[in-house]
Formats: C-alpha cells, sequence, structure tokens
C-alpha cells in the first residue's frame, strides 16, 4: 500500500494558536440547551515528533440534561507537518448511549487499531485518513475561504470509513458578543453523526480573514436544529485569541 500523500498540508503557520480555547453556548428552541469547548495546544506525538493536541466537548444544561443528557469529549493527536491524526479517543454519553472508542492510525500501513466498548479490531483506512475532529482543524487550514471552493476528505469514524466534503457556500457578517464580523459560511455534507448530535449537514462560520476561527456552527437534530455561537475565546479588538 502506498504512504499517505501529504500535498497541501503544512502547519508552519496553522490559523489555530497554541493554547486557544474557544466557548460555545448551544441553543435549541431558543433554549440554552449546554455549552460547548473547542481547544487546540501543541504537542508532541508518541513518537516524538512535533504535532497538535484537539479536544472537543459538548455538555447538555440542566434542563436537556433531564430528559436528554449529553456529555461527550474528544481529544485527537495530529502530525504538525501533515495534519494527519496519530491517536484520537472519544468518550461518548449521550442519553442511554455509553461508548468509548480508541484509535490509533497507522498511515504508512494503511491501517487504524480501533477499540470500541473494549473490543479491538485492525481495519483499513485510506490515504490522508482525517478523524470526527481533527477534520475541523484540517478544513479550517486547508480550505480556501472563498465563495464556490471545496475540500473532500477521507474521514475514519465509529469504525467506518467515509468521504466528507465540504463547500464555502457564501460570505455574511455574523454578530455576537465581540461585534460584527466577516465570515465564510462553509457547508459540509455530513455521513455520519457528529457530537452536536447532528442528523445529517452541518454549518460552520469561519471567520475570513488568517485566523479562521468558527464563530458559529448550525446543526440539524431529531426535532428541530442547535446552533452553537462563540462567546468566549475571541476579541475583535486583538483578533486573537487570550
Amino acid at each position: 500500500m502506498s504512504r499517505p500523500s501529504t500535498s497541501g498540508a503544512s502547519a508552519a503557520l496553522p490559523p489555530f494558536a497554541n493554547g486557544e480555547r474557544f466557548v460555545y453556548h448551544i441553543s435549541w428552541f431558543s433554549i440554552l440547551a449546554g455549552t460547548a469547548v473547542l481547544e487546540a495546544d501543541r504537542s508532541t506525538t508518541s513518537d516524538g515528533q512535533p504535532g497538535f493536541r484537539f479536544v472537543a466537548a459538548a455538555r447538555s444544561g440542566p434542563l436537556v440534561t433531564r430528559f436528554y443528557p449529553v456529555d461527550n469529549r474528544v481529544e485527537s493527536q495530529v502530525d504538525a507537518a501533515t495534519l494527519l491524526p496519530r491517536r484520537m479517543t472519544f468518550r461518548r454519553r449521550e442519553g442511554r448511549r455509553k461508548n468509548d472508542f480508541e484509535y490509533a492510525f497507522h498511515h504508512a500501513a494503511g491501517t487504524v487499531t480501533a477499540v470500541k466498548d473494549g473490543r479491538t479490531d485492525v481495519l483499513a483506512i485510506p490515504n490522508d485518513v482525517q478523524d470526527a475532529i481533527s477534520c475541523l482543524y484540517y478544513m479550517r487550514s486547508m480550505l480556501p475561504m472563498t465563495p464556490g471552493a471545496t475540500l473532500v476528505m477521507n474521514v475514519h469514524h465509529d469504525k467506518k470509513n467515509y468521504k466528507l466534503e465540504v463547500r464555502v457556500e457564501a460570505l455574511e457578517q455574523v454578530e455576537g458578543s465581540w461585534g460584527a464580523v466577516e465570515t465564510a459560511r462553509v457547508i459540509a455534507i455530513m455521513p455520519f453523526q457528529g457530537i452536536f448530535l447532528n442528523q445529517g449537514n452541518i454549518r460552520v462560520w469561519f471567520t475570513a480573514d488568517e485566523r479562521r476561527i468558527p464563530v458559529m456552527m448550525k446543526a440539524n437534530v431529531i426535532i428541530g436544529s442547535v446552533v452553537a455561537k462563540l462567546v468566549e475565546g475571541f476579541s475583535l479588538s486583538t483578533a486573537s485569541v487570550p
């Protein structure tokens, strides 16, 4: 099997800052349904190479927890040079569903060692495969934020391989507690359920500058839709993360 290509992937000047931490309020039918957090840090991979650690967590608020508690956490370790994932863990707690996943990616061999709820399988993966959270940061790094731009990624999730297509739909202004900012509205054609319990496609609004900060996300769920809007970690006065 051929080695994974790294064409175009470079983290020499990534759009995400070391130590960035974004906090989002998640609303559902105008109800504060929960909070989500995205974090990025420089780290070292298991073989001692420069890397990044990405964390995504989502937790339901008190009202929603009464009938459908959610407490999800995903952590991904990626190679800094290629932005390919090396290891990913996913602690999923959604209602009565409880799963623990751990993946070790062996890109040169074209395999992943996948552990789900204690059962281990070695599975084939395509070249340049991403995981369920590293794909967001790869998209943020590699997708041109111009209307009509597209990107297709291979993603491994829940022991299956998927094609994930993303497309910039338009440029538009978004307002928040940090003011008004021009964004690129990106649609992700989702073939699997992500951390926001989506039942289909997800839209992400990235700032249309070099930081490409995701200021808002929207996803359809079983009933209605949820919107995650950035409330901490971004300031227009500094255009950076504290």
